[in-house]
Formats: C-alpha cells, structure tokens, sequence
C-alpha cells in the first residue's frame, strides 16, 4: 500500500523519484510515523520486484540481483496460508527484537550481525551474556545462511531443495527469535505432515501468515488438512491460496481494456 500510494503521488506530482528513493520514503513512514523500526526489504520488494523472481537483496548497500522464482516450471506451487491473527508489531515487541540484535552486535565487537561467519558460531556465543540475546544472534547468522542456500537452489533449478529451509527457517523463527504464534506453528506443522516439501511463517511475525511449498496437485489436500486443524483448535478458519512471484508496484491501465 505504501509503495502504491508513493508511486502514484510520484506520477500525479511529476516528482521523478527512483525506485529506490520510493522504498526509502516508505521505510521511513513506518519508522517515524507508525512507530516500527523496519528494515527496509519489504518496501524494496515492494518497489522493485519483477515476476516470476525472488529478490535477493543486501540490505546493507541496497545492491540486489533477480533470481528466477518458477515453482510451476517444477511441477510444484507455492501456498499461502493466512492464519488472520493481527500482526502488532508497533506494540514494542519488534522494538525488543531489534534492541536484542544491537546489543548482541556489540557484545560480539561488530557493526552488524551480519557480520558474524557462521563457522564458529557456537564458539562465538559464548561471548553473549544474556541467553535470549544469543538465541536471536543464531537466529540472524544462520537465516543469513539460510537466504544464501536458498538463492543457490534457485539458481541451480532446485526449486524442491527450497523446502527443508523453508522449515529450517520456521524453526529458528520460533525457537530462537520467537516471532511466531500458535496458529503459524500448527499452519506449518499440519502442512508438513500433509506432504507439504516445506513451510515457513513470513513477514515480520505475531501472526499473519506462513508460506508452503508443495507438490503440485496436492494443494487442495493440503488446503485441507491445514483448514481442519485449524477449526478443530478453535481458530479462525485461514485463507489458503495461490501465489506466484509477482511484479511489485506499478502504474496500471485502468479501466483495463481503455485506451
């Protein structure tokens, strides 16, 4: 919505602002004026995704590259499950996280967690005082890695090897930087016991909603099966869906047959 609204401001004002100048003003609209200490990927991705790729982006200097993204060209697809349990990250519990990482930067004498190789990374811990803020440090070195993996199956056309880091990642999402909630959990739990390849919550956490990735064919069985554990828990019935890598915000003609 931030990148739409901006887009459309830019082309009624003539302001000529880059992509990269959108994302900016869009970061800091939920920095200092919704009160979220955000990165910036989301509004990156927002503004300058292409279809059909992922976007792997370094967000220390902004540079980024497209990686192909075409689970259907493996025979699989990717699900979205929409728990619809309400994000509250401005509520100071995303503040928390954030406080935790500096905090582990400095115990460790870096300018950033990104920093930390993952080899040794056990070894290095020891050096973090406070066990909550060295469960978030694993979190960030080994999601790192995690991307990593993640942009080298894809590239190699392995799309299917994508799965099992997709749960890796729920795992230390929950575990170690506790931003998960209940009905994710069961989302990707009940996935992945109904054959899903993999599953992971996405975005910032606290609710809202978990990526699947499955054979295609069996999504509606997966569908399924996540929808019946949910109401046999007593959470509201999800939203299940198909999603494909999409462009990010654009100028569209509309109505859509005018001239």
């Amino acid at each position: 919505m931030e990148c739409a609204v901006a887009l459309a401001l830019d082309g009624v004002g003539g302001l000529g602002l880059s992509r990269p100048e959108i994302a900016a003003l869009c970061r800091r609209a939920e920095n200092e004026f919704v009160g979220v200490p955000c990165g910036i990927m989301d509004q990156t991705a927002s503004a300058r995704c292409v279809a059909g790729h992922a976007l792997y982006l370094d967000t220390r200097d902004l540079g980024h590259r497209h990686v192909p993204l075409d689970p259907a060209a493996a025979g699989l697809s990717l699900l979205v499950v929409d728990t619809r349990v309400r994000h509250a990250l401005a509520d100071g519990a995303y503040a928390a996280r954030c406080a935790g990482c500096e905090e582990g930067a400095r115990a460790l004498g870096v300018r950033s967690l990104r920093d930390i190789p993952s080899e040794g990374l056990e070894s290095a811990l020891g050096r973090v005082p406070d066990p909550a803020v060295r469960a978030l440090v694993r979190h960030v070195v080994t999601e790192n890695d995690r991307v990593r993996q993640v942009v080298d199956h894809l590239e190699a056309g392995r799309v299917i090897a994508v799965g099992p880091v997709l749960t890796a990642g729920h795992a230390s999402l929950r575990d170690d930087f506790a931003v998960s909630c209940p009905e994710l959990d069961l989302a990707v739990a009940v996935a992945n016991g109904a054959g899903a390849l993999g599953a992971r919550m996405t975005g910032g956490g606290f609710g809202g909603s978990a990526v699947v990735l499955v054979e295609s064919g069996s999504e509606a069985a997966v569908a399924e099966a996540v929808t019946g554990a949910f109401v046999a828990a007593g959470h509201r019935v999800p939203r299940v869906f198909p999603a494909v890598a999409g462009e990010g915000a654009r100028r569209l003609r509309w109505p859509p047959d005018g001239p």
